[in-house]
């Protein structure tokens, strides 16, 4: 129940960034956004870990501003990844992507927050 709670923050956070970013597109509905949603959880999931630790140097003398550019670059991936499979997603640029990066961490962080977290003892 937990990960279809996350899927759901995931899509709504990705509306988010579509509905108030320019340069982040989406049609097809609540589908694109599900398949979206399930695409960059796993781009987070395998890639992101890749990259981070490759770039490891470089957030640690960036003190992690690095970090905000993975970001932005996995959600380039996914727009690519997701218009490979036929569904209409598009980031149109880094600078859109950053943003965009930002705008699904902070609503997702806050999604999050008001969502119980199973923890009953």
């Amino acid at each position: 129940m937990k990960l279809i709670l996350r899927w759901l923050v995931t899509a709504a956070a990705v509306w988010a960034a579509a509905r108030f970013v320019p340069g982040i597109h989406y049609s097809g509905g609540i589908v694109t956004l599900l398949v979206v949603a399930l695409v960059m959880g796993l781009v987070n999931a395998l890639v992101r870990p890749l990259v981070k630790s490759l770039a490891c140097g470089l957030v640690v003398l960036t003190l992690g501003l690095v970090i905000f550019v993975i970001n932005a670059l996995m959600l380039l991936l996914t727009g690519y990844i997701t218009r490979q499979f036929g569904y209409d997603f598009r980031v149109d640029g880094f600078v859109p992507a950053l943003i965009g990066s930002v705008v699904i961490s902070v609503v997702s962080w806050v999604l999050s927050m008001l969502l119980p977290d199973g923890d009953d003892n």
